[in-house]
């Protein structure tokens, strides 16, 4: 039984990389809190298929490169697995893996009828044109066809991936099937089976969650000094969110370093100037800082919208912010988290807080599916409504267990796949 058992553990080492050590460190600190029993809590530590693909890819100059690519579903018992593409020079197997494991709580969470799914292509999407990004994606999308399909799994953007890539990738599998399928992507144009508000959903979702949060608290979000890390499709979204509803945005950042006005940063024309140039670089007002310090601003929240592993137990310690809310996925290592926790800072987790993405998604896939489409308000509501809910259960919880924000989400969205799993049983 013993070399059973360690037999079973080697297939697991594949994708064990410190993010994927991050999402089952989480895990295990959430299930005693869950309930479920030991054979359960095993089957959904894994993911259920990982896959690793070659892509070749002619470039511009003639040359054929190939890059290295990955989808890994991580559990098909609520639905159709969902999950992000993204184009990276980080991609990895574990990356991959540990962004699946926590989509499967974020549409459990959010009482979607999705498993957890992410894929990507290791690359450097800032040196390649349009041209080469166009047969990245088709040829990409040409190896996953045994694996995605509109009620197998689900692709959507992700970091550097946008309407377009998703667009390419709807394409290309209609080619291959003969007719159109919208339904089988989502975050596309709008054109071709696209949801309205699915652009800013997840960033306007993570005002909403702080929203939220502060009527808990008993603060008022109009009053509260903000900084944003990432100005992107999440955090450009989220400080202009927070900007319109009274909230002082002092500093943003993006990948050409950070920006800081104690007396409030102009999000909109920072917005405006950031798609007419490409980054913040050659922004003039307001003061230069660096990434690092923007982090350790005094301030009242902090979004974290850039990417993982970005609070750590290096500079936990120095953050000096009255509450974090999490727009990218894994911003806080699993360290970095506890010495927070000590230090009595709340968390809006990551599987909440970015959750309007996903869920938006999901509007878009049903939309599709009925070729029957809702207004701008319409989704804004349904979504307003879905995540109050979600954080009211979160919250309580939290309150009820005396654990974590972060943990309380966690059982919550694990609770909700093993009382399935256990109803459908295991096959054979």
């Amino acid at each position: 039984m013993a070399q059973i058992e360690e037999t079973a553990a080697l297939t697991h080492l594949e994708w064990d990389t410190p993010l994927f050590q991050t999402a089952v460190a989480q895990y295990e600190q959430a299930v005693p809190y869950a309930d479920i029993s030991e054979g359960v809590a095993e089957r959904l530590r894994y993911p259920e298929r990982a896959v690793m693909l070659s892509v070749p890819v002619r470039l511009d100059d003639e040359r054929r490169v190939v890059f290295a690519g990955y989808r890994v579903q991580h559990s098909s018992v609520l639905g159709p697995t969902k999950g992000g593409i993204r184009y990276d020079t980080e991609v990895t197997l574990g990356e991959c893996a540990a962004l699946a494991v926590w989509m499967t709580w974020k549409c459990a969470l959010l009482k979607l009828p999705y498993g957890g799914a992410k894929g990507g292509v290791r690359c450097n999407p800032r040196q390649m044109s349009q041209a080469e990004l166009e047969r990245l994606t088709r040829r990409f999308t040409s190896e996953l066809l045994p694996v995605i399909g509109p009620q197998e799994d689900i692709p959507a953007p992700d970091m550097a991936t946008n309407e377009q890539t998703m667009a390419w990738m709807m394409d290309t599998y209609s080619m291959q099937v003969g007719h159109a399928v919208p339904e089988i992507v989502t975050g596309k144009p709008i054109s071709i089976g696209g949801s309205v508000f699915r652009h800013e959903a997840t960033g306007a979702g993570v005002v909403m969650v702080i929203a939220r949060a502060c009527e808990r608290l008993g603060w008022n979000l109009a009053e509260q000094r903000c900084v944003v890390q990432g100005f992107g499709n999440v955090g450009g979204i989220a400080a202009h969110e927070l900007a319109a509803r009274g909230a002082t945005v002092i500093a943003v950042s993006d990948v050409s370093g950070g920006v800081l006005d104690e007396e409030g940063l102009d999000v909109d024309a920072m917005l405006a100037f950031e798609a007419a140039n490409g980054s913040l670089e050659a922004w003039e007002s307001g003061r230069r800082i660096t990434n690092d310090e923007l982090l350790e601003l005094p301030c009242d929240i902090l979004v974290l919208a850039a990417r993982e592993d970005q609070v750590t137990e290096g500079n936990a310690g120095r953050i000096n912010a009255r509450l974090i809310a999490e727009g990218a996925n894994g911003p806080t290592s699993f360290e970095g988290d506890s010495i927070l926790a000590e230090r009595g800072i709340p968390i809006l987790p990551d599987i909440l807080t970015n959750a309007g993405g996903v869920t938006v998604s999901y509007f878009e896939w049903v939309q599709d599916l009925g070729r029957l489409f809702w207004d701008r308000a319409e989704i804004r509501r349904k979504l307003a409504e879905k995540l109050d809910d979600a954080f009211d259960r979160v919250w309580d919880v939290s309150a009820e267990r005396s654990i974590t924000l972060r943990t309380a989400a966690l059982v919550a969205g694990i609770r909700e796949v093993a009382a399935a799993l256990e109803a459908r049983g295991l096959y054979p």
